[in-house]
């Protein structure tokens, strides 16, 4: 098992190498740059001239990479364009709210997604069975930015039900000393401001959430189908187990492992989807300060922003990979 888990941190070396070099030539050839987005019409090119050369933007590419790069290692992805704050300052104070956000879609999905996907396979065939397909072929092909404006419109304009921005009503005063509002709300024994974070994450959550549903809600159908025609289960429910302990211990338990890639697979989705959908619900996570930076042509951000997610995504994937040889003994054992 640890020989498993060293070569898969090994394996991360190259992947994040190839993708901080995607990351630092496609930005550099995005059209315009930090100097025109900070000037405007002021960017004359003594201007210009002086804000490359500030940002160290005129040196020979292989030095800004070869910077970029010690970056990387060190966590240190620079200051902001824009703000002139550290790119590190700004993670640290957005990232909490992606997270609060992807973990309220990812429950969301979850919750709904494998007891659709488990009822529909048991159903094979049925009403049951059919309304889950069309209901997850619904769910993967409808936009999340569309999906989030029919929310929006209907449950925060027309029935005024839910906030339909940010996250947490503006006459709510509590501190947020760890940026993460669930939390905060709960340190300072503000039950009504936690509540009123819950419902600014519903809408955001759903829209998010719509698409890993499906995905989780078929992938569990077509796995739960696929397990219980093994023998053993046939074995068991010949010994005259219960049909309960048949399908939780014997079926369920042995469709996880599909289940839990791609449930892996989805934190990458939920974290690129966040940019969406924090546009639409003006969610103030890293998502819409992607979006902000790239349309400052914010270099610092970018790559700062781009290459934190990736660490975060590659080491979700790990722990999914390592979690196989805790449901499948076969992958512990070799």
């Amino acid at each position: 098992m640890l020989r498993f888990v060293v070569r898969r941190l090994l394996l991360l070396i190259p992947i994040l190498l190839g993708l901080s070099i995607l990351v630092f030539f496609w930005i550099r050839h995005l059209p315009g740059g930090p100097a025109s987005a900070l000037l405007g019409e002021r960017a004359t090119p003594q201007a210009v001239a002086a804000i490359r050369h500030q940002y160290g933007l005129d040196k020979p590419i292989y030095i800004q990479y070869g910077k970029y790069a010690k970056q990387i290692i060190t966590l240190n992805f620079g200051t902001s364009v824009t703000t002139r704050q550290a790119v590190s300052t700004e993670f640290k104070q957005r990232f909490p709210a992606t997270v609060e956000l992807a973990v309220a879609a990812g429950l969301f999905a979850i919750i709904f997604g494998i007891p659709l996907g488990f009822v529909a396979a048991k159903r094979y065939g049925g009403i049951v069975d059919h309304t889950s397909l069309v209901v997850s072929l619904v769910g993967i092909s409808t936009p999340i930015f569309f999906l989030a404006l029919i929310l929006k419109y209907i449950f925060a304009v027309k029935l005024q039900w839910l906030p339909s921005v940010g996250r947490i009503s503006p006459l709510i005063d509590v501190e947020h000393p760890t940026n993460f509002y669930t939390v905060d709300t709960l340190l300072a024994g503000d039950i009504s401001a936690f509540v009123d974070v819950g419902k600014h994450l519903v809408l955001p959550a759903i829209a998010l959430g719509s698409i890993p549903l499906a995905i989780i809600a078929r992938i569990t159908r077509a796995s739960v189908l696929d397990v219980q025609n093994e023998d053993y289960v046939r074995t068991a429910r010949a010994k005259g187990l219960p049909p309960r302990s048949v399908d939780y211990r014997h079926v369920l338990r042995n469709a996880m492992l599909p289940i839990s890639t791609i449930i892996g697979l989805q934190v990458g989705l939920l974290l690129s989807g966040a940019v969406l959908t924090e546009t639409v619900f003006a969610f103030p996570g890293i998502g819409s300060w992607l979006v902000d930076a790239i349309k400052a042509r914010n270099y610092p951000v970018i790559q700062g922003g781009v290459m934190f997610v990736a660490i975060i995504v590659v080491f979700v994937n790990l722990i999914v990979d390592i979690s196989y040889g805790f449901l499948n003994p076969k992958i512990r054992l070799s």
